[in-house]
């Protein structure tokens, strides 16, 4: 089934959220086994938060409501950062991974800004 065409699936954004879901749990899977429970779990609950949270509110049919789920989805994006910044401190990701990961990460946090823009 194709759903490239509908609904959110057709969003520049929602192609935004999947590379970065992608790259997640890519980038996740090198962490350290003590991260299992730590890190890992906590930035990929992270991602699902974005992604969940957006389709949500792309679903509400209040502008209040939506706005609600986007900023909800904006906060975990932000947590994502943070999580990431913690990587590279403690050298779990070499430089490079991670700058790959924040370029990609703020590209979904601009198509977020931008849709929530257009909602107000």
């Amino acid at each position: 089934m194709d759903k490239t065409q509908k609904s959110y699936h057709k969003l520049i954004i929602w192609q935004k959220f999947k590379e970065l879901l992608i790259i997640t749990y890519q980038l996740t899977e090198k962490l350290p086994k003590s991260e299992d429970f730590g890190l890992k779990s906590q930035m990929r609950r992270a991602m699902v938060s974005v992604i969940s949270n957006f389709v949500e509110g792309y679903l509400k049919r209040s502008v209040k409501e939506k706005l609600h789920f986007m900023e909800i989805s904006e906060t975990s994006l932000l947590e994502l950062e943070a999580q990431s910044e913690i990587c590279l401190i403690l050298n779990y990701w070499p430089e490079d991974e991670y700058l790959h990961f924040d370029k990609k990460r703020s590209e979904a946090g601009y198509f977020l800004y931008r849709y929530k823009s257009k909602l107000q």
